[in-house]
């Protein structure tokens, strides 16, 4: 049965997929609430002229039809507007980083524990990609065998001009491996079948930005579970020729094969989204998973109606964003 929802915070454009992908579901919104100025406001009225701005989110939390809120605030300001929403009984989605220090998270941790409430994190390079929705529903077929290592590779342009301040602010956005390193994290575990795993090698450095000393333009690390291995990088180093905003990978090895997924482009190619190789014993193939539904969103409508964890585990994204903090304060 579909919600009501409401938007509270639209300073990263992550909030564009998160609003569609659960309006797409027949949930209603009618308000959303910002804290300040922010770079996608013309966009987002323009996308969503429906919806009513309010002056206090209070008047959101207030609202008994409210049962999930949207939270693409700046990183550092979403752990208290997530923990405001569920002290008010309203279930939350929240842009990565989830939150961006330790003391964060415990503070979300003890929250959701006391008011049963949701703590999702769109890990949007998972939860909004068709091929990664396939590459899951090859790997539970046993296409592959177990994924005994992951690659995750997270390029992005720099797109300056469209840069608010906090995005060179390391103590805003929490750091590249905080930040867009929670993605790969997310699918390490989840393909590896982890609980937890051990930080091997962190490393972030500043190489394009003296003007900007608190950013971050690259990032790696290397993890470590009882169940598999996996390696990161992260960068703010595609070039303008790119048709997308970055060319984003992840390699699969498995005992029985492997799975390449160039999920925004194919350099060199016709510019088409969600391309997946799968090599095995049988097979050499390339699928086009642009058909390929998302079950993020709609597993998640119903475990709001159903008090369920079918979209995503909370206790895995707990841990997505322990490490994720945990991999930013090694390398700093």
């Amino acid at each position: 049965m579909p919600f009501k929802i409401a938007v509270m915070g639209i300073d990263h454009g992550h909030i564009f997929g998160m609003l569609s992908n659960m309006l797409a579901q027949g949930c209603s919104c009618t308000q959303w609430w910002t804290g300040g100025p922010a770079v996608t406001e013309n966009k987002f009225r323009e996308v969503f002229p429906q919806l009513e701005k309010v002056a206090d989110y209070r008047t959101i939390l207030d609202d008994p039809e409210v049962k999930m809120v949207l939270i693409s605030a700046i990183p550092c300001d979403r752990a208290d507007l997530a923990i405001a929403a569920m002290e008010a009984g309203k279930d939350v989605m929240v842009d990565k980083p989830g939150c961006t220090t330790l003391e964060q998270l415990d503070a979300i941790k003890e929250c959701q524990a006391r008011t049963g409430r949701i703590w999702t994190v769109n890990f949007s390079e998972r939860f909004e990609v068709a091929a990664v929705a396939k590459a899951e529903e090859l790997v539970n077929a046993g296409a592959i065998g177990r994924v005994v290592q992951t690659v995750g590779l997270g390029p992005h342009k720099q797109n300056l001009k469209t840069r608010p301040d906090w995005f060179f602010d390391t103590q805003k956005f929490g750091g590249i491996l905080c930040d867009i390193g929670s993605h790969q994290i997310d699918q390490f575990l989840h393909f590896t079948g982890s609980d937890m795993a051990d930080i091997v090698h962190a490393h972030v450095e500043n190489t394009t930005m003296p003007d900007h000393p608190g950013f971050q333009d690259f990032g790696e690390m290397v993890l470590r579970s009882p169940s598999g291995h996996g390696y990161v990088r992260v960068d703010w180093f595609t070039p303008n020729g790119m048709p997308t905003w970055g060319d984003g990978r992840l390699f699969l090895q498995g005992t029985e094969g492997q799975i390449e997924l160039r999920k925004y482009t194919e350099i060199g190619q016709a510019h088409r989204l969600g391309n997946l190789y799968l090599v095995n014993g049988e097979e050499n193939v390339h699928i086009d998973c642009s058909e390929m539904a998302l079950p993020y969103f709609p597993r998640l409508c119903a475990d709001v109606q159903d008090r369920t964890e079918t979209a995503v585990g909370q206790r895995h994204t707990f841990t997505t964003m322990e490490l994720a903090i945990r991999a930013q304060a090694a390398a700093a």
